[in-house]
């Protein structure tokens, strides 16, 4: 059985030095998670959840498709991907978020913590972890001329079903995965600094409503997980350059109707950045800790998106 990952995004070529790292980090607390289920009497069903935290565009995907071929092929085990984009709300419940919030650039489209349905993501880890039947939910990027929509539940991937293996591990990947909200006071210091990219452009009670949507995500995107990888950047701004440099490759290979100008790009990277600026050191401190200390892995790579340090949190 191969594992269930979905399709891949067209990207720039990356050279996957990731894998090697992360692998028999997996494993070994893979290894920890099974002698603990064998010492409670081995009928938990609850899959084994890791967490995948990457910067857009650092070369998340191939490492994904990695790390689950190799618990499928190598280890044997029913694995499934799952990424947070997927859970994206509906369009017209976007749409009804935006008409809602007129001034707060930051939920007029998909992308900040408030714009996904934590309802759904809930009911589908529920589900998981008590080993029943359940579907991946499945999200259209290109539907509503790029806005988006979620396909059908007809077009959903089933698991768990009586005559599928359950699943016994699941990857949770996104941008997004992993960040905390902060104490108010914390968001409006951030707020202030000189040395925001961004920030600035947005009011603080803007800030502090995207900050106050991602107390609900925890339950799913920090609490669930037995492993923890965060891909870092050096630099966060190197985002900008990765994601220009995919939509220079796609605009070479489908012309300039198929990607957005590098002003657009700006943009578009302009809309998520905040949240990197708000939360992105809580994850880099270890969100596991106090109580699951050496779950998290951290990989921070460089410009060419190599690794140049690893760290086991």
């Amino acid at each position: 059985m191969a594992a269930i990952v979905p399709d891949a995004p067209l990207q720039s070529r990356v050279v996957d030095d990731k894998s090697p790292i992360c692998i028999p980090f997996i494993l070994s607390r893979l290894e920890a998670y099974q002698k603990t289920a064998q010492a409670q009497g081995g009928q938990n069903k609850r899959p084994f959840i890791i967490g995948l935290n990457g910067v857009q565009g650092v070369g998340k995907t191939t490492l994904v498709r990695a790390l689950a071929e190799t618990l499928e092929e190598r280890q044997g085990l029913a694995t499934l991907v799952v990424s947070i984009d997927d859970f994206y709300l509906r369009h017209e419940d976007q749409l009804a978020l935006a008409a809602a919030h007129p001034d707060n650039a930051l939920v007029q489209y998909r992308g900040e913590p408030g714009t996904h349905d934590i309802p759904l993501m809930k009911t589908f880890f529920s589900a998981l972890c008590s080993g029943q039947p359940t579907a991946v939910p499945r999200y259209d990027k290109a539907a509503f001329s790029g806005l988006g929509d979620r396909l059908p539940t007809s077009t959903w991937t089933a698991v768990n079903q009586p005559d599928t293996r359950p699943i016994q591990v699941v990857i949770l990947e996104g941008w997004c995965v992993g960040f905390r909200p902060l104490p108010p006071a914390a968001v409006e210091t951030k707020w202030k600094s000189p040395y925001s990219r961004t920030l600035h452009k947005h009011t603080l009670d803007h800030l502090l409503f995207i900050n106050a949507a991602l107390a609900e995500y925890a339950p799913v995107t920090v609490d669930l997980f037995d492993a923890f990888i965060h891909v870092d950047a050096e630099d966060t701004e190197y985002v900008y350059a990765w994601r220009l440099q995919q939509e220079t490759q796609l605009r070479a290979e489908r012309g300039t109707g198929g990607a957005m100008t590098d002003e657009q790009v700006i943009k578009f990277v302009d809309a998520y950045y905040p949240a990197y600026e708000l939360f992105a050191e809580g994850v880099r401190d270890g969100i596991l800790l106090p109580g699951q200390p050496r779950c998290q892995l951290r990989l921070v790579v460089g410009r060419d998106r190599s690794v140049q340090v690893s760290i086991v949190i």
